[in-house]
């Protein structure tokens, strides 16, 4: 009876080891590629001006104090060291909700120079955001002023239709 009490003890000892050690090489790459911020929008990409990003900055801060709900933008020019650019948003979100002062309602990751956009949202709020309603506010209101170079009003427009829909 020791000797099985014994081997799963150490069977889920390696197991929580195994697990941390992703965890850590994970945040390691997330650690390497972006600064510590727990602002709203984060600019890696400087694809906005000072005043826009502030702008965006305050409208979301003061969003996520009346409603709860954190919405977070980030410009990113690149995907790596991750295999997809989808991989990269879901990655990056999984370690953002690790901490309460960053976890997103709702992640928005932009790439200009990939032309890439990836929106993604916990499920406590699909009764007030489907998928579907998702994809069509960045196809009605982010992709006409994204195709216009236009980053700052493709953000903020579609971060604004956010709004409206997550108040509802």
């Amino acid at each position: 009876m020791k000797k099985l009490f014994f081997t799963l003890v150490l069977f889920t000892s390696v197991l929580l080891s195994a697990q941390t050690k992703t965890d850590t090489d994970f945040a390691s790459r997330l650690k390497g590629t972006f600064a510590q911020s727990t602002d709203c929008v984060n600019d890696f990409e400087k694809v906005l001006k000072p005043e826009e990003l502030k702008y965006l900055n305050t409208t979301l801060n003061t969003f996520e104090k009346k409603y709860l709900y954190k919405i977070v933008i980030i410009t990113t020019p690149s995907f790596a060291p991750f295999q997809s650019f989808d991989e990269f948003a879901m990655d990056l979100d999984k370690f953002l909700s690790k901490d309460p002062r960053l976890d997103p309602t709702l992640l928005i990751v932009v790439s200009k120079s990939l032309r890439q956009i990836q929106v993604l949202s916990v499920n406590f709020i699909k009764y007030k955001l489907t998928e579907e309603e998702t994809q069509n506010i960045i196809s009605t209101y982010s992709i006409p002023e994204l195709k216009k170079g236009n980053y700052y009003k493709a953000l903020e427009l579609a971060s604004n239709e956010f709004m409206k829909k997550l108040q509802q």
